[in-house]
Formats: structure tokens, sequence, C-alpha cells
């Protein structure tokens, strides 16, 4: 109680922080008049003045007044908008690390460039993160008239870029990029072997746009690179057709967790069927033998049984697709993994691509902890605001609307079936489109969206569909939702990017009707006379009540609900939005309480009639969407506990391949591997506290023998009188360093360091690679030590740490013996082939007789030749003396004869009697 009268007297603690930040806002306003009566010139050179006064010394937070106010005044002068206050208070909310929470249409996109340029300034790099590559396209093509006329140079990273792209893109001072873009260039880069192959700079600062789309939906799965494993589809395919003949009762399915274990008899079931197939090693299916039979087979029975067409996934170009069950888009390359996605294509029978084996991995939590600042921007963050600050220590501010929000938010309708429910809402879409309220109606599924348009089409209702079928064409279509009685159905509205505008989007109309036109009078009057339509359109729009937002259900999560009813009141115009709801929805079939169930069967609804709507059915929804956002942070949570374990010994893995990289010799730590190496040979074969007898002498020649190539006279040292392990560590490192020394003698210096690196290198990815697998492995299975009373993610930390203790042994065996059995084969270096030079003809005039000596054999028709031709003999009777058949032909003395004889014409056939 006390605490409502307090937030009602002094307002909540967001509204006293926002008001903390109109001090400043009141600073960049003092600005406006001196910036705005700048010339071009003069507000350019503004950027200079500001990156001189941070040389000197100066923050960002002191020069922010003035930078804001220059923005603000770029943005009049090359986009045409002005910032509001409330856009420069949002400004600083993203300056200062901070969550940006902002209703649809209060222009996000725009308030980034007041943050993005104050900390580009320091030329260390600024990235902003979009949620796919059309709007990171979009709003760096946008946005940089605004920055290049302020003197910064921007980059777009997506998808087919060339690595010289990419690092061009990432050397600018503002860089728009896609979020999987960010993180796969990081794994990549950490996969090469040069300094100077890597693409990213060091982290400093990024503004990620639908923040809790990106940081918190897409976070429940990391980002993974791996390359092709062996070719199973052959096994997938043969127990694809086995798991379909189950039936229902020979498996339990748990929807919530979306997991399906196969009964006791099932098993049977499974087992003979095996049997027959002959997949089965003995006659128990859970053998260790069966082990990767029993994984396909678990496999199967989620893709078949489980994950479901048009809703999961979609089949495109005979691929399996993944749809992102937030945003309804398709997630191009994207697989699941674990053969998950081998097993559904095999179960909608299209090429199966082979398995993959982790390279890399990250999930976004721990990628963006990397950057030292990094702030958001979503129109639904607040649900999540616990969530942002556990993970990500970024807390959520709401900041006003510019305008008052008018828009109706109505009770939920409740109808006893899915059909009944369909008909009256195509009912209620002809109702509103009839008096000309545009509608937009979200759905949760591709294939709700295809079933309300077969209603809405025998109501003869014409409409627009949305979903990932026709990703390409979103934005158009969103855009034009605001027409004069348009019908669009949205697969979710998550971060499409694009405002719907009361009677219409200008751009995309100019676009679509005006491609053709080339620029002119006639081409400005057509623009001018849509703008006109778009008006009056618009008002007629706002008289007809505004854009009617129409929930087919409620959503897992209540941002996407909000994201979805924000579409509805932009800028302070009218609207209205409600959602409707049946039994047979997938959140109250699933999380809905039994008593809710109850009650609505208690009320005996006629078919086709709604329940009048009532606050404790709203409240009973949000408790089982309460219910669903907590698993799912558990979810998030538990993959970032994981991860968290990787991602120290990932930070050790990339910080030794950086400082091998760096390093213009890595001599001492190949060295240090190698006494290490030598101490645990020696440690293994000779304990210590053990005597002399008791070692195991054969096999410390074997290891040694075959780790360092060498032979030592190990039964010699023995019959010495103070024999002691240190002693044979001592010589065997000796030998090892002498033997080394004298074959890196017979090479450069230069050359035998590339060569050490390149080995530290490779062995370090491969192992890295191989430790990923048994990680992987582990994570799997290592949930079942709860049934021995203990906790999995504390025996995933020691495993984990015990596999990464045991991988650095490897390593450096393996670069031991790699080291230790590298030859030489020194060759002279072949000189390369001299191309063949062209025919050509010469001219060398003799100086004593100024004869024509070009043909002289002995100096060679190529001017290289010098291969002495043996003279051949006249090939004709006559050539000394008798008849010559080239007599007439006015032939040079000096040239060659035209017999072919290879002489001087003056020494064969012209040769004087």
């Amino acid at each position: 109680m006390f605490g409502a009268l307090a937030k009602s007297l002094f307002g909540s603690s967001n509204d006293r922080y926002v008001k903390s930040l109109r001090k400043t806002v009141e600073q960049i306003n003092a600005f406006e008049p001196t910036i705005s009566a700048m010339d071009d010139a003069t507000l350019v050179a503004q950027t200079a003045k500001f990156r001189a006064s941070l040389a000197e010394g100066a923050t960002l937070d002191q020069i922010l007044p003035e930078a804001f106010a220059t923005v603000r005044e770029a943005a009049k002068r090359t986009l045409g908008q002005r910032h509001y206050d409330v856009q420069l208070i949002g400004g600083m909310v993203l300056h200062r690390g901070e969550i940006a929470e902002m209703r649809t249409g209060e222009g996000k996109t725009l308030v980034a460039t007041l943050a993005t340029y104050l900390n580009a300034l320091e030329g260390k790099g600024v990235h902003v993160v979009t949620v796919n590559d059309y709007l990171a396209r979009r709003d760096c093509e946008w946005m940089s008239r605004l920055y290049n006329f302020l003197g910064l140079t921007t980059g777009v990273i997506v998808p087919n870029l060339s690595e010289a792209e990419r690092r061009e893109a990432y050397e600018a001072d503002i860089t728009y990029a896609t979020n999987n873009e960010l993180g796969f260039d990081y794994l990549r880069d950490n996969m090469k072997y040069e300094r100077n192959q890597m693409v990213q700079r060091p982290f400093n600062f990024a503004i990620v746009d639908e923040v809790d789309s990106i940081l918190i939906d897409e976070a429940r799965t990391p980002l993974i690179i791996s390359g092709p494993t062996d070719d199973k589809s052959e096994l997938y395919i043969a127990v694809d057709k086995l798991v379909r003949q189950l039936s229902d009762t020979d498996f339990e399915k748990d929807e919530k967790q979306r997991s399906i274990v196969l009964t006791e008899d099932g098993t049977e079931k499974v087992e003979r069927m095996l049997e027959e197939a002959g997949l089965l090693q003995g006659a128990n299916l859970y053998d260790f033998e069966n082990t990767q039979v029993v994984h396909h087979v678990n496999q199967a029975l989620r893709a078949i049984f489980m994950f479901r067409r048009d809703i999961d996934y979609i089949v495109k170009d005979g691929k399996v697709v993944i749809i992102d069950e937030f945003t309804g888009r398709m997630m191009d390359g994207r697989r699941w993994s674990d053969g998950l996605h081998q097993a559904v294509e095999a179960k909608e029978g299209v090429n199966i691509e082979p398995e993959n084996q982790t390279l890399a991995s990250i999930t976004f939590q721990n990628y963006f902890r990397m950057y030292p600042k990094l702030s958001g921007m979503t129109g639904t963050a607040s649900t999540e605001a616990a969530e942002f600050y556990d993970i990500y220590k970024m807390n959520v501010v709401t900041i006003p609307t510019n305008l008052p929000v008018q828009r109706q938010d109505d009770e939920d309708l409740f109808y006893k079936s899915l059909e009944d429910k369909f008909k009256g809402i195509a009912k209620t879409i002809k109702e509103h489109q009839l008096k000309g309220q545009p509608v937009l109606v979200g759905t949760v599924s591709i294939e709700k969206s295809e079933l309300l348009s077969a209603f809405l089409k025998q109501e003869n209702v014409p409409h627009s569909v949305l979903n990932a079928r026709f990703h390409d064409s979103e934005a158009r279509i969103v855009a034009q939702a605001g027409r004069l009685g348009a019908v669009t159905i949205a697969t979710n509205m998550a971060g499409r990017g694009t405002d719907i505008q009361l009677g219409g989007n200008l751009e995309f109309r100019v676009e679509d009707e005006l491609n053709a036109m080339p620029e002119g009078p006639e081409r400005d009057a057509a623009i001018e006379r849509i703008r006109e339509e778009i008006k009056t359109e618009r008002q007629q729009v706002l008289d007809a009540g505004g854009l009617f937002v129409l929930g087919t259900e409620r959503h897992e999560s209540r941002r996407i609900d909000n994201q979805l009813r924000g579409r509805s009141g932009r800028q302070g115009d009218p609207g209205l939005s409600r959602f409707y709801l049946s039994l047979d929805d997938d959140l109250l079939r699933i999380f809905g309480p039994d008593t809710l169930f109850a009650r609505m069967m208690r009320s005996s609804l006629e078919d086709g009639e709604a329940l009048p709507p009532s606050k404790w059915m709203s409240k009973a929804i949000e408790t089982a969407q309460k219910k669903v956002e907590q698993r799912n942070y558990d979810i998030r949570k538990q993959v970032v506990e994981y991860d968290d374990v990787m991602n120290d010994q990932r930070k050790v893995i990339y910080e030794q391949r950086s400082d091998i990289m760096d390093a213009g010799s890595v001599n001492d730590v190949v060295t240090d591997m190698r006494h290490e190496t030598i101490n645990g040979i020696v440690g293994a074969a000779c304990p210590p506290g053990t005597y002399p007898e008791q070692w195991n002498v054969e096999g410390l020649k074997a290891d040694v023998e075959r780790t360092l190539a060498l032979t030592p006279d190990i039964d010699g040292w023995l019959k010495e009188d103070a024999v002691d392990p240190e002693i044979f560590v001592e010589r065997i490192i000796a030998m090892s360093d002498a033997a080394l020394a004298e074959k890196t003698a017979q090479i450069r210096p230069e050359t035998w360091a590339s060569i050490e690196k390149s080995i530290l290198l490779q062995n370090l990815d491969h192992h890295w690679k191989e430790h990923l697998a048994t990680l992987d492995a582990l994570r799997q299975v290592v949930h079942l030590r709860a049934y021995a009373q203990k906790t999995p993610i504390n025996e995933y930390k020691q495993e984990a740490f015990a596999l990464f203790e045991r991988m650095l042994n490897s390593i450096r065996e393996d670069v031991t013996n790699t080291v230790s059995h590298i030859e030489f084969q020194l060759q002279e270096p072949t000189p390369p082939p001299l191309p063949d030079l062209p025919d050509f003809l010469t001219s060398h005039i003799d100086p004593f007789t100024g004869e024509d000596n070009s043909a002289d054999i002995d100096a060679g028709t190529r001017g290289l030749i010098t291969t002495t031709i043996p003279r051949m003999a006249p090939a004709m009777a006559g050539a000394t003396g008798g008849d010559n058949p080239y007599a007439d032909q006015n032939i040079s003395r000096n040239a060659p004869c035209p017999c072919g004889s290879g002489e001087k014409y003056k020494h064969c056939h012209g040769a004087l009697a």
C-alpha cells in the first residue's frame, strides 16, 4: 500500500530516472539555435572538433549534448527528420549501456543514430545489430546518408561477402550486421592461422535492435560451426521406416518438455523390428553396442511424432528449413543438431545431408557479453527485465511516447472450439473491413495462417498472408497493412522493422507504381498525387477507428502479444486490439490449469457462441504465459550455465591461438611442451617413492622411442650408482635438445619458426574440435547423474575440467611427437622454367660487310639458340654447278636456301660455279 502511495506521489523509479535525463535534453536543445545556423561545411567540421576534444582528454559524456544536437541537425538536413525530446532520452539510455523500451512507431532506428555517432567518434568501431539481412542493408543504406554527411564511414555485414569485403566493413566507423553473422565471424576468425586473415576488430560497443528477440528468444540455442562426418543416410531411412510403424501406446510424449520416450512394450516392439532389419547387435536395445541405434531411434521418434511440418519447419526446394517459433521466419542455413535435422529429412523424404561435427561453438549470451559496452532497443523488454539484468547486467528503461497512446485494448474473447473461433474471427474481420478499418491478424504458426485464410476466402474477404513462405515480400506487405480496408495475416510480428502507417506507405507506393517512370516533372507530379491520396485515405482510416489488431491466440510469451498489440496506436493514432482464444489452443491445452477447462465445460457454451470477456479469464491466461516464460528462462539459463563452463575453456584456447599468431617465434612454448612431456613419460614409468626394481623400464624405452624418436641407454644408466628419475629426465632432455638442434641447423631459423607455429596451431585446433565433441556427448548424458542424487551442472563442471586437462596433455604430447619425428628433405631449389618465347625475326647487320646476317644459323633465328647444326650436303646435284631452279627468284645470297637444306643460299643452290 505504501509502495503504491509513494509511486502515485513521486512516480516509479523508471519515471524518476527518465526525469533526471531531461536536464541533459535541455542542454541539447540549448545548442540547437547555434548549430542550426551553421552551414554544411561548418556542421561537418563538428566531427573533427569532437575527435580533437577526445584526443585532448575529454569524455564522451562531456561532449554528448553538443554531439546529439549535431546529429539532430544533420538528420534534419539529410533525412528530413528531427529527433523528438523523448528520442534524445532514448539515445542517452543507449549510450549508457541500457535497454531503451520504446513503443512501435517511436523511431528506434533514428534514436540509435545518436548513441552510434557519439561512440563512433572514438574510432574503435560501433556495431548495430539487426535481426535479419534486409534490416541490416536497409538501415545501413538509410542512415549512412547521415553518418557520411558527418564524415563517418559505414559498412554492412551480410552473407556471401568475401573476406576482404568483411574486413573493410568491420574497419568502418559504424558496422551494421546480423547477430548470426557477427557470431560466426568471431568463430571463423578464431580458426584462422594468420592475424592478417582475421576480419573483426577488438570489441567496443554494440547496439542490439529488437534486443529481446536476439538476446532472449534466439539465445536458447548456441551458434555452431561444424563440419560433415560420415554419411549415415541409409541408417536414418531404415530407422524412420521402423518408427513409423509404432502406435501412440508405444511411447510417452511430453509436449511441455518436448521430449518423447519409448514405453516398455514399445521398446520390445522396436527391438523385434530392429532384429528383423539386422540393425540390432545382441538382444537388448540398450546394450553398449547399440548406443548409436538408440540415438537414431530417439531422434526419429521426435521427428515423426513431435515436430510438425509448417509449424516447426517447412520443406522448400527439397530442403527442410527451420521456422523460428518466435518470429515466424525461415532460418536458412540453421540446422538442428545431434542428428535431429537428418531424422526430419528422412521423415520428409528429401536428401539427407551428413551429420555435422562441432568445430566451434558459442552462445549469444557469451558472445555479446564480450562487448565492453552493450545496449539494446525494443518495444517489449520490461517483462524480461530480470533476465536482462541477471545475464547481461543491462537495465530496462521505458521511454515515454511522444504522443499519448489512444489504442483501446479489449478483453479476450473465448470460444469452445477452434472451428467456432475461426468462424467468429472471419465474421469480425469482414465487419471491420466493410467499414474501411484495416485489420492486422496475428497467428502463431503457418498452419493457423493458412487455416484462417481458408475461412476468409469462404467469407469473400480479400487479404494478404505474411509468413515464412512469403518472407521476401514481408516489408512490402507490412508497410501497406494500414490502408483502407486492408486485411493482413501475419505469423508473429517480432522484429519486422517496418512501421504500419495508416493510409499506406509513400515510399513503397512510389516504388510499386512509378518504378518505370523516369525522373522529371511528370514523376514529381505523380508522387505529389500519391501523397495526397495517402493523406485522404489516412483520414478515412482514422475515422474508421485506426488499425484493428486481432490475435488468433495467445503466444507462449507475453512479449510477442505486446509486440502485436504495439503495431496499433502508432504516434498517437487511435486503434483497437483484441485476442480470440479457444480450448484447443496449445497454450491452454498444454499449460492451462485444469480448473480452467472444468469451468469452461460447465459454462455450456452453445456452438459458435463466445464467452463474455472476463478479468478472471485474462488472469488465468497470464498465469499460463508466466509458466511458459519461466520454463523458457530456465532453459536459457541452463544453456548459459553449461556454456559458461565451455566459455572459460574457449577463452584459454582462443587467447593461446592469438598469442601464437602474434608471436614471432613459439620455440619457448614448444620446448616447454617437450620438456613437460619428457617429465610425464619418466614420471609414469618411474613413480616418485618407488624403487628401481618397480620401474617400468621397458615401457619407458617404448614411450621415449615412440614419442621422441630416441633410443637412450637406459639399461646402462640403471647400472650407475646414483640412479634417479631426475637424472633420466635431464639426460633425455639433453638428448632431445641435441637431436632437434641438429635437425633445425639444416634450415633457416625463420622457416623453423613458421613450422613450429603451424604444428602448434594445427594440434590445438584438432584437439579443441575433439574436446567439443566430447563435451557435447557429456552434456547429453550428464542429466542422468540426477538419479544418483547429484547435481548435473556440478558433475559437468568437474568432468569438463578433467577433460580439459587431458586435452592439454594430449596437445603437449602430439606437438612433441610431431616435432621430434620431423624430417627435412633438403633439395636445391629448381629454377622456374623460362616461359616460351614467341617466334620473331631479328635484324643483324654485319658492320664490316654491311650484309644482313639475320639468318646465320650459328647466331640462331630466335636470338638464344647457340647449338651448332652440322652443315648439310647440297640437296641437288646442280648445287655446285648444275642448273639452279631458283636463279630467277632474286633471292638474297645470305638468306636460307629455298630447298630446305638449312644452308645459306650462297652456299647451296646460289653457289657460284
